[in-house]
């Protein structure tokens, strides 16, 4: 996967926007659903792809591939870093964007769930 086929499928999602939102850190991009994060990576290098992820399943999924790794700058309990090394098929790594978008939209409140229509 590249940049551009993450961004794109990213941003087609419902009420997604996108920023660069922490002045420490300016090459990061981040995606979010009526304001709340799924996803963030870097734009210069895309070495890796941050998503939430399930709490129940995260020690699993990253004793089952090597490339998940614990985040540097998230709670690694809710964030898992994808590293981008061409070991996981893209078909995953866009489920795991969706699972993530899916956490996103749960820490909505009613209305706004409702408003999305989700």
């Amino acid at each position: 996967m590249n940049i551009e086929t993450y961004r794109n499928y990213c941003i087609e999602k419902k009420e997604v926007t996108e920023s660069f939102p922490f002045p420490k850190l300016p090459d990061v991009l981040v995606f979010k659903v009526a304001g709340k994060m799924f996803t963030a990576t870097d734009v210069n290098s895309f070495a890796g792809i941050s998503v939430r992820c399930n709490p129940d399943k995260i020690d699993e999924l990253r004793a089952t591939y090597p490339a998940l790794q614990k985040h540097a700058y998230f709670s690694n309990r809710h964030w898992t870093m994808i590293m981008m090394d061409n070991t996981i098929e893209d078909k995953l790594i866009l489920q795991w964007l969706d699972e993530s978008y899916a956490l996103a939209v749960k820490t909505l409140t009613k209305k706004q769930r409702q408003e999305l229509a989700l």
